[in-house]
């Protein structure tokens, strides 16, 4: 069988994911780093406490977000697990309906608020449809998702991010994911904004990187791990609605949708 491995788009073996919490008024600052530096961020929000305190208003979501992601984070931020059932629900399928109006696009990714969830709330996320969920137990390492209604990520931001990310760009193996996650405030609070430029002036323009949402890394690899392979290695086709690509014996091969390719 032929030497198969898989890959990110275009070949890239490593990929940038940012996440970030709540919707506030700090995010304004932090979207306009990210943008600075070519770095994607899904951003978690409580659509029931849209203009309230230190929250954005509904009406600038759309455009301030623009080419990141929009995700949910339950309408008003409580304890999932420690309300009924149905207020659970009703917690992210409202969150979705009043963020869905204002970007206009599904919303399918969420994070846990208060970072707090039971076995309980995971079956109510997929009666809810939600594809993912980011808590909040850092890991230290590149791997990717066991579980993605249990997606942990790599670190929050405090956790020495600038050397992760040169030990990252060292990284040689394929599909290696660093997911920094915080809150934009905390750059505020802290007065530590030059933290999160050094980083993202860093990690920037890596040719080997794909710097992606939450979503995107969520849609890729799932269109990955549904690629149907002949026993013998020799012919894969692509079912998804999306083009991937993997490594067959160090040649990176795109499979385009549809597309029964021989390798």
């Amino acid at each position: 069988m032929k030497n198969i491995i898989f890959t990110f788009p275009e070949g890239r073996r490593k990929a940038l994911t940012m996440s970030y919490d709540d919707g506030v008024v700090e995010d304004r600052k932090l979207v306009e780093i990210f943008n600075k530096y070519g770095i994607k961020g899904t951003f978690h929000i409580n659509g029931g406490l849209l203009g309230k305190g230190n929250h954005l208003v509904a009406e600038e979501l759309s455009a301030l977000y623009r080419g990141h992601e929009v995700s949910c984070h339950s309408f008003t931020h409580p304890f999932l697990e420690r309300v009924p059932r149905i207020t659970a629900l009703n917690q992210v399928l409202e969150d979705r309906r009043e963020l869905e109006a204002q970007v206009g696009y599904p919303v399918r990714g969420m994070s846990y608020p208060m970072g707090t969830y039971d076995s309980e709330v995971l079956g109510i996320l997929k009666s809810a449809d939600i594809a993912y969920c980011r808590t909040v137990r850092s890991t230290g390492s590149f791997g990717l998702p066991d579980n993605w209604l249990e997606w942990h990520p790599t670190c929050h931001h405090r956790e020495d991010i600038l050397a992760k990310a040169e030990i990252f760009k060292e990284l040689r193996y394929s599909c290696a994911l660093f997911y920094v996650w915080g809150h934009a405030f905390e750059f505020e609070r802290n007065c530590n904004w030059g933290l999160i430029e050094d980083f993202c002036a860093a990690i920037a323009k890596v040719e080997d990187i794909w710097y992606a949402t939450n979503i995107e890394i969520y849609n890729y690899l799932t269109a990955l791990r549904r690629l149907e392979f002949s026993v013998s290695g020799n012919q894969v086709r692509n079912t998804n609605s999306i083009p991937v690509w993997i490594n067959v014996e160090g040649e990176i091969v795109q499979i385009a949708p549809g597309e029964l390719k021989n390798l």
